[in-house]
């Protein structure tokens, strides 16, 4: 990616590291493909998405268990929220409860807001705190006031931070109206996030693919703890569409993992949904899908995702590293 592509090449080389930079897919030609790398070049420093994490849950226990990863010192994911089920994946079966999982957050245009420290606690999904210098918030939506604990709200900057952009590339007026226009004063990053008791932040997805459904709010990524959590799937993804009821209805975009018997699954995938947010939130379908159309660093691009569904034009496809599951989509959808 743009942020981290930068941060690995010259930060690792500017203390001395030994960079390994592997092209291609992280399951391909064998799924454990990430994990050879590890043991082959004695990774200290990994950097992983959540999606390689839960794609690698598919494996059986056996294949992870003939590498050797003990030369992981530390793991550190951004790019997208975790589920439950796939941290604690990652950090007992590949870090075997020894090697710390580190979140951050953070984007193209300012660098770092949110992020994990060797030095802090650890909670599973959880951040330890803000990058200092950027004056992070969780604040209202429409007020601009700081939202409390267990609140979830808008996750912002007060203070302009060092390795904030000065604007977009002849294009001003669009940088401050993306940024610093919604909330006067305030750089909004776009993302749900909230704080616990203890101090530690989480993040719950972009605030623009927000589900508003029958009148109740809900992030995309709660949803899709709630599917993954059943065990049953190897990804997901849900997408809001039109309903003349209720607004908004919600669709589940799954792959199923390998054992899954998928006439059974539809139903225990929607009775986790509905037993987990209310009936309100019971998906209008529940689809099995080859792929889901991903970046070439495994961001999912839920805009694609839903074009597809709809019939619409799924805009610009050259960064997808499979085009493929675009098509895919819109077969399953007929």
């Amino acid at each position: 990616g743009w942020l981290v592509g930068p941060m690995l090449v010259f930060g690792g080389l500017l203390v001395g590291a030994t960079v390994v930079l592997a092209e291609g897919a992280p399951n391909y030609p064998q799924p454990d493909r990430l994990w050879r790398l590890v043991e082959r070049h004695r990774v200290s420093y990994l950097g992983l998405a959540p999606t390689i994490a839960r794609l690698s849950m598919s494996l059986p226990d056996a294949a992870l268990a003939e590498r050797d990863l003990s030369s992981l010192r530390v793991m550190i994911s951004t790019g997208e929220p975790w589920t439950p089920e796939a941290w604690h994946w990652t950090f007992e079966r590949v870090g075997q409860r020894r090697v710390p999982l580190l979140n951050f957050s953070g984007g193209t245009e300012m660098g770092g807001i949110l992020t994990g420290t060797v030095i802090h606690p650890l909670k599973p999904c959880a951040f330890a705190g803000a990058v200092p210098g950027t004056g992070a918030d969780v604040v209202d939506a429409s007020s601009g006031a700081s939202v409390g604990v267990g609140v979830t709200g808008e996750l912002v900057m007060r203070t302009p931070t060092i390795g904030l952009t000065r604007g977009l590339w002849h294009d001003r007026e669009r940088y401050l109206e993306s940024y610093w226009s919604r909330l006067p004063g305030l750089w909004v990053h776009g993302d749900f996030a909230s704080r616990d008791a203890d101090g530690m932040w989480y993040v719950h997805g972009r605030s623009d693919d927000t589900l508003k459904i029958a009148g109740k709010r809900t992030g995309p990524a709660e949803i899709e703890a709630l599917l993954m959590g059943t065990g049953l799937l190897e990804d997901a993804v849900t997408i809001g569409v039109p309903d003349p009821i209720k607004g908004t209805a919600v669709v589940c975009l799954c792959v199923a993992r390998p054992d899954t018997d998928r006439d059974k699954a539809v139903k225990v995938l929607s009775t986790a949904v509905t037993a987990g947010l209310g009936g309100a939130f019971k998906p209008a379908d529940v689809v099995f899908v080859p792929d889901l159309p991903r970046t070439r660093n495994m961001k999912l691009m839920r805009r694609v995702v839903r074009s597809a569904w709809l019939g619409e034009d799924a805009g610009d496809l050259s960064t997808l590293v499979n085009p493929e599951a675009v098509q895919a989509i819109r077969a399953a959808r007929r």
